[in-house]
């Protein structure tokens, strides 16, 4: 016979938005709020760490050079347009 698990109850305060966001989410994952958070605290503990990358995902000099060109490209009605990519490639051949 197997034994029952002992468990115990965490209280956590989130944003009532994020928490109605994610009962939706987790709803159609077939899970609720309770479960994912068994599952993410899991993975964690496997992991030995968080699951997933935490960054600030700051744009650095050089993204922040290359978004303000093609947004400037984009701006740009006499740059040349092709219809897929093997019309780019034909042309760089001829």
């Amino acid at each position: 016979m197997l034994k029952e698990k002992e468990t115990t109850t965490v209280s956590i305060r989130i944003d009532k938005d994020l928490k109605a966001k994610s009962e939706r989410l987790f709803d159609e994952l077939g899970l609720n709020i309770s479960s994912a958070f068994t599952i993410f605290l899991k993975q964690s503990v496997r992991e030995n760490g968080l699951p997933f990358a935490v960054n600030l995902n700051v744009p650095n000099a050089t993204t922040l050079k290359a978004m303000e060109e093609a947004s400037r490209i984009s701006r740009d009605t006499s740059a040349k347009t092709y219809a897929s990519f093997e019309d780019v490639v034909k042309e760089l051949d001829d």
